[in-house]
């Protein structure tokens, strides 16, 4: 926070007409020069961290940047005003594919294409006039920050969670790279929109599984509820039993929710990559087997799990029921995943839609186990299966029992008992995937010996820095691969030849931490200072609701195994998550080139000013939601920005005087800022602006009233100034200034409510004669009915309607509504 005495002072001859141009670039250089926004972490106050998620730096901030931080901007200049020291850094997430095919397009090193971009955008960050703390920006791809990446990946190996393993992945074959669970969308790679292959690779992970259930707990968070629904659903615990049914190839086990439904098994079911799926084929199934296979290994996750006919195929072999000894159909089908459960089910038709369209199609046994109550049995040509708790029935010593939650405990002891069955949770969570196949991300640092095997990196000798002028090949194979000299290292253990790891880390690994690293960006010791922990968690923490289950997920497991490696007693990275919605083209559809329905931010700045463009998209819609771009909209602040000029620098405007008392002027400065200090608090811009507009309205009026120019007007100016400053910072600035008030107005405290001005003793209300409103009457809140009835007949409005009639009732709804009934034809 800086003190007001090291603000430059500047007089300038001011514009009669409200000129953004003309001020605002001052304003910029004058708050950069001063450091008004450096934080100071000594500075009194309550310390107040707020962050908004870093961009990449694609080159250009499109007005989706523009409506992710300029709220955010204005929420933590009012934090301050309100006392706090605000913390406000940016940085930018530099590592990633689109520099690299960048590089690859304009035969350029992706680090030259990265900070020219950075540089850039920097700039219309300032333009857009934020308090951003620029003293403490760093980008992920500077050595000095990766360097921490590779010192967490040795210490989450030392800890057991990272590690490396064959299996099928998911990989991108135009990205050349491997995804993580989380990175693919509808069977497509998340960044390109490739369909995403299946392969078997040797691949580093990390072990996120063994937070899981500490993920499903949010005591120590305010996330949105949406957020806490899909990082629920993408965990996926689930609780039910492992149940081992014997088969040619050795026993099998399969994971069920409902082991009420055991005796309802006809037919199991493996994933084609099972590994037992060979073993299990008889020679007479085999080429159909083969065949089908293949093709499901041709197909994604996605497409196999869409709704549609089934598709499989019988193996020849049968399982064998654990308790009735039934021989079972063992069936092949792609409906069934391997990465979930076992990769194998026990297929209970009656009972569940899939297995049931499965069994119909190949005429297997549909076996009802579960029964509504007091339904009757279940008929042969069924066109559903009941899946609800319902009774227990054809279940043997079960029969009667409750159906779900209500016997899974005692069913699965008992099965415990025979041996048959463990009480088992399952996670659809899988440990993240971690390591790429591309040169523009943050190196594995590790080496591989012929003779010690695999071998961290000594931390002294981090960071492992990426080679410089490296070649692009047309395949989009990495580099690194390709660069002998740079693979060429020592073993740390033995001394002998060894080579690096030519993968890099999944870039999700930058954006986990980065906000520990703001508290002290030159830091060399550790990933940051711990004596500067005082500042954690991130107090507001804003961004877009797609990163729920990428960045959000993954930034939670960080500061977990932070926190048990010591570094941080915080449990969460943020203490609050807010989301704000997506501004989308005047079409109704997502901004993209390709629709030519992009805005650029950086001409609406030129043609309207930065506060301009910053108050419409405040105003445009509600913040958590979002909307069209309206082209025509903007004028609307731009007008207001200009009224709100001319009721500080243009002289009493002339015209018909108004009854505005100071009383109540003061009630509509008062009741005004009362309210927006609480939307300021729940994130409502919208309505802030709205509220301002209005009070600028009043503000007119007055101007034209004995009101003006007396101790009420000259404090409306004043609080009105800074209920705008968080809003648009540079005219608040201008205005403040032209009042000689000393200091910069973002700065200074933000008012105080009286209470008393903003609470009005009498309140305003419709009169109705026979259901028809003819007129209003300003009463006392505390009026009796009869004071309250009296004021409706003595105004002139209401009395010509009843004058003469016969009243057959009269109403009065305290604080609503008089209604005075007259009979008709009177």
């Amino acid at each position: 926070m800086t003190t007001e005495s090291t603000r430059p002072d500047i007089q300038e001859p001011r514009a009669e007409r409200y000129n953004p141009h003309a001020i605002e670039q001052k304003w910029q250089d004058a708050w950069e020069q001063s450091g008004l926004y450096t934080f100071d972490e000594h500075a009194p106050g309550e310390k107040h961290y707020a962050l908004t998620m870093f961009p990449y730096p694609s080159g250009n901030l499109h007005i989706g940047h523009w409506y992710a931080n300029v709220a955010p901007d204005a929420r933590a200049r009012w934090m301050r005003m309100r006392g706090y020291n605000v913390l406000f850094p940016m940085g930018f997430d530099a590592f990633g594919l689109p520099a690299e095919n960048a590089a690859i397009k304009n035969r350029t090193d992706p680090a030259i294409w990265t900070y020219r971009n950075i540089e850039y955008m920097t700039g219309q960050f300032r333009r857009m006039g934020t308090m951003i703390d620029w003293s403490r920006q760093f980008a992920t791809s500077d050595p000095e920050y990766y360097r921490w990446n590779q010192w967490f990946f040795i210490q989450f190996y030392k800890r057991g969670l990272a590690y490396k393993k064959g299996g099928l992945v998911n990989w991108c074959p135009k990205d050349q790279t491997v995804l993580a669970n989380e990175q693919v969308v509808n069977g497509a790679c998340e960044r390109c929109g490739t369909p995403v292959e299946k392969r078997n690779l040797s691949q580093w992970y990390l072990k996120i599984t063994d937070y899981a259930d500490e993920l499903l707990d949010f005591t120590h968070t305010d996330m949105p509820e949406k957020v806490r629904l899909m990082q629920t659903n993408w965990i996926g615990k689930s609780v039910g039993a492992e149940v081992t049914f014997a088969t040619p190839a050795g026993p099998e086990t399969v994971f069920t929710t409902r082991p009420d439904t055991l005796m309802g098994a006809t037919f199991m079911v493996l994933a084609p990559e099972h590994a037992k799926v060979a073993a299990l084929t008889t020679d007479a199934q085999r080429d159909a087997v083969e065949a089908y296979v293949a093709a499901a290994g041709r197909k994604t996750d996605v497409e196999r799990q869409q709704e549609g006919e089934k598709t499989g195929v019988w193996t020849g072999s049968y399982a064998t029921h654990p308790l009735s000894g039934e021989q079972l159909p063992i069936w092949v089908a792609d409906y069934v995943l391997v990465t979930y459960g076992t990769g194998s089910i026990m297929a209970v038709p009656a009972h569940d839609e899939r297995d049931f369209a499965f069994a119909r199609k190949f005429g297997l046994p549909v076996r009802e186990v579960i029964r509504a109550e007091g339904a009757d049995s279940m008929p042969e040509d069924a066109e559903a299966p009941y899946s609800g708790d319902g009774v227990i029935v054809n279940s043997g010593e079960f029969d009667g029992l409750p159906g779900g939650k209500a016997s899974i405990a005692t069913i699965i002891e008992k099965l415990e008992a025979r041996g048959v069955a463990t009480a088992k949770t399952t996670y659809r969570l899988r440990d993240w995937l971690f390591a790429r196949q591309r040169y523009w991300g943050t190196p594995i640092p590790f080496v591989h010996c012929e003779k010690c095997g695999m071998q961290p990196v000594p931390e002294d000798q981090l960071p492992v820095k990426l080679p410089e002028n490296v070649e692009f090949t047309p395949t989009g194979q990495s580099p690194l691969k390709l660069d002998e000299a740079w693979k060429a290292t020592t073993c740390p253990n033995c001394g002998g030849p060894a080579e690096r790891d030519t993968d890099t880390m999944d870039t999700f690994v930058d954006s986990s931490w980065y906000m520990y690293r703001y508290l002290s960006p030159d830091y060399h010791e550790g990933p940051f200072d711990p004596s500067k922990a005082g500042l954690l968690p991130v107090d507001l923490y804003t961004g877009g609701i797609e990163h729920a289950i990428l960045h959000l997920l993954y930034s939670r497991f960080w500061t977990k195994v932070m926190r048990d490696m010591g570094l941080t007693t915080q449990h969460e990275p943020f203490a609050r998550l807010r989301n704000q919605g997506m501004i989308l083209g005047e079409d109704n559809e997502k901004m993209s080139k390709s629709r030519g329905n992009v805005v650029d931010p950086d001409d609406l700045v030129r043609e309207y000013g930065a506060d301009t463009v910053r108050t419409f998209l405040m105003f445009i819609a509600p913040w958590e939601l979002g909307g069209p771009w309206d082209s025509q909209g903007i004028n609307g602040p731009a007008k207001w920005l200009s009224r709100v000029w001319n009721l500080y620098f243009e002289d009493k405007t002339s015209g018909p005087g108004e009854k505005i008392t100071e009383a109540d002027l003061r009630y509509a400065v008062h009741s005004t800022l009362k309210k927006i200090s609480a939307d300021f608090e729940r994130l409502s811009f919208n309505t802030i602006i709205a509220a301002l507009m209005e009070l600028t309205n009043t503000l007119v009026k007055a101007k034209r009233s004995p009101a003006h120019g007396t101790p009420a007007w000259t404090e409306a100016l004043d609080i009105f100034n800074r209920m705008l400053a968080p809003i648009a910072p540079h005219i608040a600035e201008e205005i403040w200034t032209a009042q000689n008030k000393g200091g910069s107005v973002h700065t200074q405290p933000w008012p105080q409510v009286d209470e008393q001005a903003a609470t009005r003793d009498t309140v305003t209300i419709g009169v109705q004669v026979s259901g028809k409103v003819r007129g209003e009457v300003n009463i006392s809140k505390t009026a009796t009915q009869e004071e309250a009835l009296s004021a409706a007949r003595a105004n002139p409005d209401v009395a010509r309607y009843i004058e003469g009639k016969e009243v057959i009732k009269e109403i009065y709804v305290p604080g609503r509504i008089i209604n005075i009934v007259v009979k008709a034809g009177t």
